[in-house]
Order: structure tokens, then sequence, then C-alpha cells
């Protein structure tokens, strides 16, 4: 299987709490494979989200994430990432914890 052929279109999914997901953090599934571990989603965070308490985060995949609006604080880098910005990290890297004092809304993509 593989993600789904989609010309534009506007996606019906709705905004729900991703699994293990603290408060005010939502995403909507743009396209999938869940046999492969590829997806396409948007997230976007609630003003005042703080995932101080999951600590630093590390995945065993692959993770792009845009920042279409809005602004994320990184705790460990006392850094402030802004609507353009993308990064590209590889299995085990570590990031975060994060905050957003106005909210925030990505585009997240994952793949093995």
């Amino acid at each position: 299987m593989s993600k789904p052929e989609l010309e534009f279109h506007l996606p019906d999914g709705l905004w729900i709490a991703p699994v293990g997901a603290g408060p005010g953090v939502e995403e909507r599934v743009l396209a999938e494979d869940s046999e492969r571990g590829c997806r396409t989603a948007l997230v976007r965070w609630a003003p005042g989200t703080d995932t101080s308490d999951g600590g630093v985060a590390r995945h065993d995949f692959w993770e792009e994430v845009y920042l279409v609006e809005g602004a994320l604080h990184d705790l460990t880098l006392d850094r402030t990432f802004t609507a353009g910005m993308y990064a590209c990290r590889p299995p085990g890297m570590p990031h975060g914890p994060w905050t957003t004092e106005d909210g925030v809304t990505m585009l997240v993509i994952t793949y093995p």
C-alpha cells in the first residue's frame, strides 16, 4: 500500500488529539500509509501549549516539519522558531521540549 492519490481538494478529516499527545495538541491527517508508517498531517497547538512534561522527544522515524503559522519556543535550545521555518529530523534526533505562547500550526511529514 502507499499514500492515496489525491488531487487538490479540501481535506475532510477532523482535528483530533493524537494518541499520547498532551493537552492543546490536535492534528488533521492529510494522507497516510499506515502499513509503511508514512503520514502527512497538519498539527496545531493551542496558545499556551507546553510539552515540558514529556521532556526531550526522540523517535524511530524521519520527521519533516514546516511551520505554517505561529511560533514554537524550544526550551532546550532557548530559541524561538517562526512561520516559514523548516526542520528535517533523522531517527533518534533529540528535540524539544516546546512551548507556544500564541499557538502554532505545522505541516508534519513522517516516514520510516
